[in-house]
């Protein structure tokens, strides 16, 4: 049974949720990851997906199925209340390599492989902030949400 990696997508900043994503598919190894959103947060799910697919892991992944739904729940009023669910689907492309050309017994020099380029560091680091805002314990998150700046 595959693990499933999930991303449940609310009101912290839009990049909390791109870095989350990113940080599946290259520090957990994810294949699949789904990023879930309901009501007034659909649109930020679609954001998520659409900039690391097209920025952060550009030609790395896919979205291979999105799926529309409601559900429905009392609130806390007792009323009957539906709200609209999104679920985005994002796998890893997987390159296929063509076959080995035979090499003739003749020694061959290995060539030097390639280094990291300059700026995937760069989204490490931001991918390492952003995790440690994310392991913040859920009262200091309602803490700083709460604040509002005054000038």
């Amino acid at each position: 049974m595959t693990e499933e990696h999930a991303i449940f997508v609310g009101g912290k900043p839009f990049m909390n949720y791109v870095t989350a994503v990113v940080m599946q598919f290259t520090t957990k190894g994810a294949n699949k990851v789904v990023i879930r959103s309901r009501g007034k947060f659909i649109s930020r799910a679609v954001d998520v997906a659409e900039v690391v697919k097209s920025r952060f892991l550009r030609d790395q992944i896919e979205v291979t199925n999105v799926r529309m739904d409601s559900e429905e729940f009392k609130n806390r009023e007792g009323r009957t209340v539906r709200v609209s669910t999104l679920d985005i689907d994002l796998n890893r492309i997987s390159k296929e390599l063509a076959p080995a050309e035979p090499v003739e017994s003749a020694p061959v020099a290995e060539e030097p492989k390639p280094e990291a380029t300059p700026a995937e560091p760069k989204v490490e680091e931001k991918v390492a902030e952003v995790v440690e805002q994310l392991d913040e314990t859920p009262e200091a998150v309602e803490e700083t949400e709460e604040v509002e700046e005054t000038e």
